[in-house]
């Protein structure tokens, strides 16, 4: 499965969504402005996306959730450890109250994965946060970053979206 993402404005992303009914889409917003998410299993609609191969997943994306995206970058002879240990991360996740949607990307144009979980609301995500479960993913996350060589080539960042109509 491909997976492509583009920013731009909501209302431009958001005609475009409904533009191509027929396309897995969804536009995300946030203060800083909207994203939208295409999966296909062939070629995107965008100009100039970032692009990205889905290497783990579970759930249906919906119209509708609280969405956290982690940027990972990850230094070319860290991708097989890193990999490795997101193959094992969906479990730790997918029975949690007001999961929806969780998808791992393997990028195909640059050097940062993209971890994506999708929640009912904030507050869902805040009690996974304070869970067993997420203690068990911060372990395999910890676990990961003290590996050598060292596997990443800088700093993650998590960035927050709404998914609405």
């Amino acid at each position: 499965m491909n997976v492509y993402m583009t920013a731009g404005t909501f209302d431009f992303l958001k005609r475009m969504e409904t533009t191509y009914p027929s396309e897995i889409m969804v536009t995300m917003v946030n203060e800083n402005g909207a994203l939208l998410l295409h999966e296909t299993k062939g070629k995107t609609l965008f100009k100039e996306p970032r692009r990205y191969e889905l290497l783990e997943g579970s759930g249906e994306i919906k119209k509708d959730g609280f969405v956290v995206i982690q940027n990972i970058p990850v230094a070319e002879e860290g991708r097989p450890v890193f990999e490795h240990q997101m193959k094992n991360c969906v479990n730790k996740v997918e029975n949690e109250s007001g999961f929806k949607f969780f998808r791992v990307l393997r990028p195909l144009s640059s050097n940062t994965y993209v971890i994506m979980t999708v929640w009912d609301n904030e507050l869902s995500y805040q009690k996974w946060q304070n869970s067993k479960t997420f203690f068990v993913a911060q372990q395999t996350k910890d676990f990961v970053k003290n590996q050598q060589p060292k596997i990443f080539e800088s700093a993650s960042y998590v960035s927050k979206y709404s998914i609405t109509e």
